[in-house]
């Protein structure tokens, strides 16, 4: 679900799971509330075009979760990029992510070796996840 919230590119969509005092930290940027979230998000995919992610398990625990992830997108010229990281979340007893904590490092690829080449906003159920596309 949170795979498809991103991937809908809607901050409205993607802040609906977090508290309303929640903390992020994305790469070097502070984060508090859903407020700050939607305007981060709107202004990360006006710059990340084309944007397609795919999230997987790495591990949990009580109210924590870490996940590793892939996405690729266009900047305005047209140049591609993927960028790779980590997530760690932390939920309160209502099931909303209360801390996201993420790590995140990209790199230029060209057309050719884009690996996240789905139609549309969600990725379907038959694309392989991250560790059979080898990332």
């Amino acid at each position: 679900m949170a795979e498809d919230a991103w991937n809908s590119r809607s901050p409205k969509r993607v802040a609906a799971a977090y508290t309303p005092d929640c903390q992020w930290r994305n790469r070097a940027e502070f984060i508090t509330g859903t407020a700050q979230i939607e305007a981060f998000l709107a202004r990360k995919w006006a710059r990340e075009l084309n944007y397609k992610l795919v999230k997987e398990l790495w591990a949990y625990t009580e109210n924590r979760i870490a996940v590793r992830f892939a996405y690729e997108y266009q900047d305005d010229s047209g140049q591609w990029f993927r960028a790779y990281g980590n997530e760690n979340w932390e939920f309160n007893p209502e099931g909303l992510m209360q801390r996201r904590i993420a790590s995140i490092n990209d790199h230029t690829i060209t057309d050719n070796e884009r690996k996240l080449t789905w139609e549309g906003d969600s990725r379907p159920l038959d694309f392989p996840g991250l560790t059979a596309l080898g990332l």
